[in-house]
C-alpha cells in the first residue's frame, strides 16, 4: 500500500516540475522574440529614417539649395594680370535662385543665378538682360560682351557682328560698368579700348567654351531671351 499511496504523489510532482520547465522554457522563447521584434522595429525605424532623409534631400535638391543660397554672387576681389584679364579671386556660388542676386562686381562674371540662362548662341540684345540669367550663360561657357552709352557706334556694331559669329557668345548693353567696353566669361573679365583691340580675339579664343567653364558643353539655346 505504501507503494500505490506515493506513487500518485511522484507523478504529479514530476508533472509539475515538467510543466514549470516548460513555463520557463516558453519564458525564455518569448523573451528571445520580444527582444527580435525590438531589433527589427528599431533597425526598420532607423532604415526608414535615413530613406526619408534621403528622399527629402533628393527630391528637394534645387528648393532647399535655392533656399540656402546667400543671394549673393559670392565673396573674393579681382586680381589683374600682365594682359589685362581681371580674374576672380574668391567663391563664386552656383547655387539657383529665383530672386535678384546682389553681385560684387558689374558685370557679373559668376555667382548665384537663375535656373534659367540667357541665350547666348551669338544674341546680340539691344535692351539690357537680367545679370541673374546672363550669369547662367557664363557658367555655360559664354563670353558676354557689354557697353555704355559712351563706347563708339563702330565698336558696338564691330562687336556685334563678331558675337554674331561665335556660338556661346551674347551682347547687351549695361550702364553699370566702368568702362564703355567690357568682355565677362565665368571668373574672368577684361576691359578693351575698341572692337579692334588684340585682346578682344585673345579673350574670344582663351574663353568660349574655355577651360574655366563650370557646366562644359552645356545648351545655349533653349533659354530665355531676356
Amino acid at each position: 500500500m505504501g507503494t500505490d499511496q506515493h506513487t500518485p504523489a511522484s507523478s504529479r510532482a514530476a508533472r509539475i516540475e515538467e510543466m514549470r520547465r516548460a513555463e520557463r522554457a516558453r519564458a525564455r522563447r518569448n523573451r528571445v522574440l520580444a527582444v527580435a521584434a525590438s531589433v527589427v522595429v528599431v533597425a526598420g525605424l532607423v532604415v526608414g529614417g535615413v530613406a526619408l532623409v534621403r528622399s527629402q534631400s533628393d527630391s528637394g535638391t534645387d528648393k532647399d539649395t535655392a533656399a540656402s543660397g546667400d543671394g549673393k554672387g559670392g565673396s573674393g576681389h579681382f586680381t589683374t594680370g600682365a594682359d589685362g584679364v581681371r580674374t576672380w579671386s574668391g567663391k563664386l556660388s552656383r547655387t539657383h535662385v529665383s530672386t535678384k542676386v546682389t553681385y560684387p562686381m558689374h558685370p557679373p562674371v559668376g555667382g548665384n543665378h537663375n535656373p534659367v540662362w540667357l541665350n547666348c548662341n551669338g544674341d546680340v540684345y539691344k535692351e539690357p538682360v537680367r545679370d541673374e540669367n546672363a550669369v547662367h550663360a557664363l557658367e555655360h561657357g559664354a563670353v558676354w560682351v557689354t557697353y555704355t552709352d559712351r563706347a563708339k557706334k563702330a565698336d558696338v556694331d564691330a562687336l556685334a557682328a563678331k558675337v554674331k559669329r561665335t556660338p556661346y557668345s551674347l551682347m547687351s548693353p549695361y550702364a553699370e560698368q566702368n568702362a564703355p567696353l567690357i568682355l565677362s566669361a565665368w571668373g574672368h573679365q577684361v576691359s578693351v579700348k575698341s572692337a579692334s583691340d588684340p585682346e578682344v580675339d585673345r579673350f574670344f579664343a582663351a574663353y568660349v567654351q574655355g577651360k574655366q567653364t563650370p557646366e562644359l558643353g552645356a545648351s545655349c539655346t533653349g533659354g530665355v531671351m531676356k
